[in-house]
């Protein structure tokens, strides 16, 4: 097969699909690029309407280089890519990919003959009591609203979680002018202490960090480590954070939270591709199995970037270069394989650091036994911790799908995107299963909400 008659399909264009395609339009391939968002950059580079003026430095900080020199690698390719802004990928079946442009509310089918799934990330979301109050976000919706829409959350914002992303937020949130009023971390010091050795393998990405944390001190940022989220208080919307330091709780007058465990791959797309998931520990999640260059299970399906595994927006570019001379390789387009294996060499090196961020960052394993009956875990579907401990302790349900057919948690709009990591982690605990022995919420179309005609109209023909 040469070049001219591949029909490569690139689904995101964050820093992993815009490498990709970059690779493949060097190569002589034109490839079709579908995207959620308006513009090309994803989450980390995510860029604001053209109308906007505001700074590469201001909306980037230090990373103003990265994001310039990627969005505009991506607006060189225009002339040379099918591009697909504004479009949502709800289903994948028979070779084709079920899209919904946003603006106009329709739907379409996409064909093709390769698949790169650059899906990115999400949040990581462990519920606390009040999370369904207004004024709560994630923080990766907290760090959109000032990236795409130029404003913040709140006026006087608490952030609390754990990961690189909540000392991020916090400063970004803090340069633009907001009050932090506290930045509540889970992980204790000593565990940052601990991950140094690791973290020490890439000192540039370390000293930003700690940049960071030194900055938010020096400018009158309560820090708390080691903490426990015990509840948002309000009425009509937030107006306070409840924690605990293990021996005293403490109130935190705020109007708006922002919180989050780090990030989860978002892997529907896969699972609906028929790709074999295995466990991966240093994640805690379920992440379709693949080889060193992307190659998954499916003949044909490529995964690149944070969708297979966080490892952040240098490691989504080289993963993304190197799906698509995969791809090219794989149907006999002639690829530089010293550049492939320098790309792998570069994925390896960064383990070490990577496992340092989980050791400095660990998820709170103790959340759930702290996690109250009365809390609400599914918000769709309005399911609490209690009724899931009692369909594990009366039904015998011991397995997630099981969980979600007997009470329904996870089959609400963001179809256990969301609820998803809380259930599996009160299923574990409730039955005394270790968490990869829980199984993981099966992939369902559509795997974000699209209007109900189109759905009603899609199940019509088929």
């Amino acid at each position: 097969m040469t070049a001219p008659t591949l029909q490569p399909v690139i689904v995101g264009a964050g820093p992993a699909g815009i490498r990709a395609a970059h690779t493949l339009v060097a190569h002589g391939v034109r490839p079709v690029v579908i995207d959620e968002a308006a513009r090309g950059g994803g989450q980390i580079y995510r860029r604001p309407p053209a109308h906007f003026a505001r700074s590469a430095q201001t909306l980037y900080g230090t990373e103003a280089a990265r994001a310039t020199d990627l969005h505009s690698t991506f607006d060189s390719l225009q002339a040379q890519i099918d591009y697909q802004p504004d479009s949502l990928v709800w289903n994948a079946q028979g070779g084709q990919l079920d899209v919904l442009h946003g603006p106009t509310q329709t739907t379409r089918t996409v064909p093709y003959g390769q698949l790169i799934v650059a899906s990115g990330a999400t949040d990581r979301v462990l519920p606390v009591p009040g999370w369904t109050l207004p004024g709560v976000y994630t923080l990766g919706g907290a760090q959109v609203a000032l990236k795409f829409q130029g404003c913040t959350i709140g006026r006087n914002v608490v952030l609390m979680g754990t990961g690189p992303l909540l000392y991020l937020v916090a400063y970004q949130y803090a340069k633009a002018g907001a009050t932090v009023a506290a930045v509540l971390d889970t992980a204790r010091f000593a565990d940052q202490v601990a991950a140094l050795p690791g973290m020490l393998t890439q000192p540039a990405v370390l000293a930003k960090g700690l940049y960071y944390v030194a900055w938010l001190r020096a400018h009158g940022v309560a820090v708390h480590t080691g903490v426990r989220p015990v509840r948002v208080e309000g009425d009509t919307r937030v107006n306070a954070v409840v924690w605990s330091d293990g021996n005293t709780e403490h109130t935190v007058p705020c109007d708006a939270v922002g919180f989050g465990y780090a990030l989860r791959s978002e892997t529907q797309l896969a699972d609906l591709l028929g790709c074999r998931f295995a466990w991966a520990p240093m994640h805690r999640a379920h992440l379709p199995e693949r080889d060193s260059a992307g190659r998954t299970s499916v003949a044909g399906v490529y995964v690149a970037g944070d969708g297979a595994g966080i490892l952040g927006a240098d490691a989504a570019e080289w993963a993304g270069e190197r799906a698509a001379l995969a791809l090219l390789a794989d149907h006999g387009v002639q690829v530089d394989t010293a550049r492939a294996a320098e790309l792998e060499r570069k994925l390896t090196n960064l383990m070490p650091f990577r496992q340092g961020l989980e050791r400095a960052f660990p998820f709170p394993a103790n959340w759930a036994a702290h996690a109250p009956d009365a809390l609400v875990v599914c918000r769709c579907e309005n399911i609490t911790a209690g009724e899931l401990r009692a369909c594990a302790r009366d039904a015998g349900a011991d397995e997630m799908n099981r969980l979600k057919a007997l009470t329904r948690v996870g089959m609400g709009r963001c179809q256990g995107r969301m609820c998803g990591v809380a259930a599996a982690e009160i299923l574990a605990q409730a039955t005394g299963k270790p968490i990869d022995a829980v199984g993981r919420l099966r992939g369902q179309a559509p795997i974000k909400p699209i209007p109900i005609h189109l759905q009603t109209r899609a199940e019509a023909t088929e």
